[in-house]
């Protein structure tokens, strides 16, 4: 298992900031891209932020699911009806009473759980602990340092 080893950035003043590394691998992303890889609005993003030299962290919904804890955290952030894509193929392919049935948080959390693809994206964690849905380039370059 690796190692996390936190040492002063020297490139900031002292006592201003910490770059954190894994033990003998590149240092930890602070940005956090969370999505499918296949959804388009999610490509743009990931391709923008390559495009502007950011690293970032990709968390596949498909492959390593709906983070229980991560999911609470943009609901408060920014509300579940905003996470809710009730738009997309997911959302109109589950039965009516199922769609009937979300009316709350905890309801909707528990259909995000089941259904990641129901989750609007990409949803990302920025280095300053706000969190966004969605992309616009705009709203990218905003948000970055």
């Amino acid at each position: 298992m690796a190692q996390i080893v936190a040492q002063a950035d020297k490139g900031l003043l002292p006592g201003r900031g910490i770059m954190v590394f894994m033990k003998n691998q590149a240092p930890i992303p602070f940005i956090t891209v969370f999505g499918i890889p296949n959804c388009d609005t999610v490509k743009k993003a990931r391709h923008w932020l390559q495009d502007q030299g950011r690293d970032y962290h990709f968390h596949d919904f498909k492959k390593d699911g709906v983070p229980h804890q991560a999911l609470a955290r943009w609901m408060e952030a920014i509300g579940w009806e905003a996470l809710l894509n009730r738009k997309g193929t997911t959302w109109r392919q589950l039965d009516a009473a199922l769609q009937a049935s979300v009316g709350d948080a905890a309801s909707a959390a528990a259909l995000m759980q089941a259904h990641a693809s129901v989750i609007k994206r990409p949803v990302v964690q920025w280095p300053d602990g706000r969190v966004t849905v969605g992309f616009t380039p705009q709203s990218f370059a905003d948000l970055l340092p």
